[in-house]
């Protein structure tokens, strides 16, 4: 199984916490590796998460939660 984080964005706040915006994958969903899978939010800065890895990816965060970086967001099998 190969995790999906939240990106870091801020190395002056380690603590720091962003919005998972948008999901461009659904849950079940196959995806290819370097697909674009979500887009997330941190002090107005937008980033694209890219799959790490091909699968059948699982969401465990929904689009507009609030979420630590570094955190798991889905997970890919």
């Amino acid at each position: 199984m190969t995790e999906i984080t939240f990106p870091r964005l801020s190395d002056d706040k380690p603590d720091a916490t962003g919005v998972l915006a948008t999901w461009y994958a659904a849950d079940g969903d196959a995806v290819a590796e370097g697909q674009l899978v979500a887009e997330v939010q941190m002090d107005k800065v937008d980033a694209e998460v890219l799959a790490p890895a091909a699968g059948t990816i699982r969401l465990l965060v929904q689009e507009g939660e609030e979420v630590a970086q570094g955190a798991r967001i889905a997970e890919i099998a």
